[in-house]
């Protein structure tokens, strides 16, 4: 019988559901992701004196290890029980998913020498977005691997390093440029969009701002929608983020300023997020901090880095075009958003950018005119 290697990022896929296509990538829930408990190595019998557990290398237990950190001083260990699937390449940050590739238990002592393990805290199954920006006929093999790697290395790179900065954003759980899949902490809570009356976009944590024609995973249609008789009906009630929000004091006037700060603080890393909408950004309760929400951005897809006023000003016009498109209501409440977002800069940061953001605007203003 013959076996077929399935990679480990595949395999993922293959256990997820697909919630948004696009031209470039595609968007999955993996609804369960259960981490493993870590695995040491025994000490070998044939070592001469015994070692405590911290000396026993942790050994992934996904069916192509994860590769080793760099400063890892038992890499060649790593490496010599891995010979078979040396070829794999993805990194997990966290736990792997899978059994140990020899299918065989590792017991916690050796002949000679006993260890004692701590006991593992129980562990809860998590959500996960996987990001598959999958091969493209139309380029050249080479092309397109060397685009995919670096696209996906660049965004997984912007959101460890907003994240280090103190920017709300998901956490990365599993990085694999090869296969081209990027693995998301899925947020839970409501997209801007939503409260603001937006309407709801499915998986928006999964949103995927940069393709075109970009196409919605049918869901169900999103509660409130119908009628008993089945009659379509536009939703007029308060959202459900919202009010949640109210019961806990918080008004669209405080979430416009969180979202300014929120932005401030992105900026001030020099990330320019290039899809700002209402949609990119997700409004989370953290019940027991000091703050009853919070507001993650996602979707670095585009993101990109710099130095000059006018690629923040147009990051900040992005934003408020879709204001203007998607809460024409609600365009008003953007004035918000720019005062928390020039406090949180400064005025000697915020003058400039301000500045470029008027001939952004009137840039756009003559496209709008001219067609």
């Amino acid at each position: 019988m013959s076996l077929t290697y399935v990679p480990p990022s595949h395999r993922l896929i293959q256990q997820s559901e697909l919630i948004k296509q696009g031209a470039e990538a595609r968007v999955y829930l993996l609804s369960e992701h259960l981490p493993a408990p870590e695995i040491y190595w025994p000490p070998s019998s044939s070592s001469s004196a015994p070692r405590t557990t911290s000396d026993s290398q942790p050994i992934p237990t996904s069916g192509p290890p994860a590769t080793s950190h760099p400063e890892s001083s038992h890499g060649s260990h790593l490496h010599s029980h891995s010979h078979a699937h040396a070829h794999a390449h993805a990194h997990v940050v966290g736990s792997p998913h899978h059994a140990h590739p020899t299918g065989a238990s590792l017991p916690s002592h050796t002949h000679s020498h006993s260890h004692t393990h701590p006991a593992h805290p129980a562990r809860t199954p998590t959500s996960l977005i996987l990001k598959h920006r999958f091969p493209k006929t139309y380029r050249h093999p080479h092309l397109d691997l060397s685009l995919t790697r670096t696209r996906l290395s660049f965004e997984a790179r912007a959101l460890a390093r907003a994240q280090r900065a103190g920017v709300s954003v998901p956490k990365v759980l599993w990085v694999d440029p090869a296969q081209g899949l990027l693995g998301l902490e899925k947020v839970e809570g409501w997209s801007v969009r939503e409260i603001l009356g937006g309407g709801a976009e499915g998986e928006v944590e999964a949103h995927e701002g940069e393709e075109e024609g970009e196409e919605e995973i049918e869901r169900g249609p999103a509660e409130g929608s119908l009628h008993e008789e089945g009659g379509l009906v536009e939703d007029e009630a308060e959202s459900e983020g919202m009010q949640k929000l109210k019961q806990l004091g918080v008004t669209q006037e405080h979430l416009m300023k969180s979202m300014g700060a929120a932005l401030a603080s992105l900026h001030l890393t020099t990330i320019i997020h290039g899809d700002l909408t209402t949609s990119n950004m997700m409004v989370r309760l953290t019940p027991g901090s000091s703050e009853p929400y919070e507001v993650v951005l996602i979707d670095f897809g585009l993101a990109s880095t710099a130095q000059y006023a006018e690629n923040y000003a147009v990051d900040l016009y992005v934003l408020e075009r879709a204001f203007a498109s998607t809460h024409p209501a609600s365009e008003g409440l953007y004035a918000g958003v720019l005062e928390a977002y020039s406090q949180g800069l400064g005025e000697k940061k915020w003058k400039p950018i301000e500045q470029k953001l008027k001939e952004v605007r009137l840039r756009g203003r003559k496209r709008d005119m001219t067609g």
